[in-house]
């Protein structure tokens, strides 16, 4: 991977990934969030120390 990549140059590689991924309906993004929350075996964020 180039490491020396502008962030123009990013941002426009991230746009076109974006770009080709099947859109995401509202109804499929709380479905995801759900179960994600469901699946997560932490409830409590862990504290830096």
């Amino acid at each position: 991977m180039n490491c020396k990549i502008s962030f123009q140059e990013r941002a426009k590689l991230g746009m076109e990934i974006l770009s080709k991924q099947s859109p995401v309906t509202l109804e499929k993004a709380r479905a995801q969030a759900k179960r994600l929350s469901l699946v997560s075996k932490s409830k409590v964020k862990k504290q830096r120390s």
